[in-house]
């Protein structure tokens, strides 16, 4: 890339990301501690930025790590974030605290997982959610959330698949928006094709509801918290997020107490 198509590949990325996160020209300028002027000339290419800029703009538009590396790049600078693997000595105290966390949870299933559903981690308790799943869906890479609508996989289990199948990719599409990305869209996409037509009856509060799963045992009820690394400086530990499948009620809680038992 030479000096001159610098300006022009950072103007295309910037005005991208103002226009997909709606951002005006004035609000973003104000957001990122300069002028309308100044922020016009940079998407027109006729100013270059300094570093300094670069971050504070691609903070004002909410960008991840990833991405604002990327953004780095296109103005002419080395990325600032590194991107690591769990396996390097550096983040071995980080691996070892997920793994009592995911411990922590127990006997309630837990999982870390990086993008698209790749499987980092899981307790004892994610045998709940794999019991009777199809050799090939359990092979390393796992993908849980290939797993979980697959029906070869949970989805056969699960009783309310239309809703909560639904509930899974509406997550995915939101993310899609934010951060467009053909491999993500091809992925929804392949999730979508598993799923039945949903038929929303006149009850309906939207598609997120509870798991409803079916086990030896009787009908499990399991709600989902999300847990982010928010103030990650690693592009590896940003993209992490821990889901945890918490007891919608006293019958569930005591299967899953049972189990660990």
């Amino acid at each position: 890339m030479t000096a001159v198509d610098e300006p022009t590949a950072f103007a295309r990325q910037l005005k991208h990301w103002r226009t997909l996160r709606r951002f005006s020209q004035l609000d973003l300028a104000i957001s990122a501690d300069t002028s309308q002027r100044y922020l016009s000339f940079l998407e027109q290419g006729r100013s270059r930025p300094g570093r300094t800029m670069v971050v504070r703009l691609a903070e004002s538009l909410g960008l991840s790590l990833r991405e604002r590396n990327a953004l780095l790049l296109a103005a002419g600078f080395a990325p600032i974030f590194p991107e690591s693997t769990l396996e390097t000595p550096e983040l071995a105290p980080i691996k070892a605290a997920l793994d009592r966390i995911l411990d922590g949870h127990m006997p309630y299933p837990a999982v870390v997982v990086r993008p698209y559903g790749i499987l980092v981690g899981a307790n004892a308790a994610f045998d709940v959610l794999t019991e009777g799943s199809a050799p090939e869906l359990l092979a390393p890479p796992i993908n849980v959330l290939r797993l979980a609508l697959h029906p070869r996989g949970l989805a056969r289990r699960v009783l309310n698949l239309p809703e909560w199948g639904r509930h899974v990719t509406e997550s995915l599409r939101n993310r899609a928006l934010r951060s467009p990305d053909p491999e993500l869209d091809a992925f929804i996409a392949e999730l979508e094709s598993y799923l039945p037509e949903a038929d929303p009856g006149p009850d309906h509060l939207g598609f997120a509801v509870p798991l409803r799963l079916r086990s030896d045992q009787g009908e499990l009820r399991l709600i989902t918290t999300v847990t982010s690394f928010a103030t990650a400086v690693d592009i590896t530990l940003s993209e992490l997020h821990l889901e945890a499948f918490l007891p919608a009620d006293e019958h569930t809680a005591e299967i899953l107490r049972r189990r660990r038992r």
